[in-house]
């Protein structure tokens, strides 16, 4: 287990108190990188009393505008999640989200994404997960305070690291880098392109198509050349169906 290879992104935090415990939480189970997509308020003086000794964490926090700049350079990412989705994604508790991500976080950047305090993440959000992280409560009161859930998701990180020896998972002896969610991002951006202009996707009626072509390479992991090999057959089908489609000279 890694770390410092690990980060903790909160995405549209609304009470700045609720960053500052977040980065408590952070420091007392030994993680230091702390990513904010647009908070309302920060920096504050709520976050700094709530961090108490973890104000470091605070001044080193990365803020950004977007969830993609956050995590464009990861090659694994988890977005929590509390509630089914229309499409289901793998869903992991963080015990089980946690033995995932120790061997990866030797070579990979990996985020784990908290969404806002009232609604979580979007599914837009989601889809950019390789997987979904659920912590079970009690169906009495299951409410989780932001602070709370983090400190859940980084003491199974921690525990890992402090008592290793699990056995390595196919992804850690992998001979070519995973892909970054950026350049993931480029291969559905050019995907969807390809499919429809072969008219296999409707553009006003897609339906749930892409949604699950997500899922589908999501679970797969792509590494870098995979998914040049899948850039260049779109290529190569695009030219394909641009000669197709141009007008034939000998009619003239």
């Amino acid at each position: 287990m890694n770390l410092d290879n690990i980060r903790i992104v909160l995405v549209n935090t609304t009470h700045p108190g609720n960053i500052g415990g977040v980065a408590r939480a952070m420091k007392n189970m030994g993680l230091s990188r702390l990513y904010l997509v647009a908070p309302e308020k920060f920096p504050d003086e709520q976050a700094v009393w709530r961090a108490a000794s973890a104000g470091d964490l605070l001044d080193s926090a990365v803020v950004t505008a977007t969830v993609e700049e956050a995590i464009g350079d990861c090659q694994f990412v988890v977005g929590t999640s509390a509630r089914e989705r229309r499409i289901p994604w793998p869903l992991l508790d963080p015990r089980q989200c946690a033995a995932r991500i120790d061997p990866l976080s030797g070579q990979e950047q990996v985020a784990v994404m908290f969404g806002r305090e009232d609604r979580g993440l979007t599914n837009e959000e989601l889809q950019l997960c390789n997987l979904h992280l659920n912590i079970p409560t009690s169906d009495a009161y299951s409410s989780l305070n932001l602070a709370m859930a983090v400190q859940i998701v980084c003491y199974e990180l921690r525990m890992l690291l402090v008592q290793p020896g699990l056995p390595q998972t196919e992804d850690a002896q992998w001979d070519t880098p995973f892909c970054t969610v950026e350049n993931l991002e480029r291969f559905y951006e050019h995907l969807e392109q390809t499919l429809t202009e072969i008219e296999f996707l409707d553009p006003a009626a897609p339906r749930q198509l892409m949604a699950r072509l997500r899922r589908l390479y999501g679970r797969v992991r792509l590494d870098e050349m995979e998914l040049n090999i899948l850039r260049g057959i779109l290529t190569e089908t695009r030219k394909w169906v641009a000669r197709a489609n141009a007008p034939d000279d000998r009619s003239n």
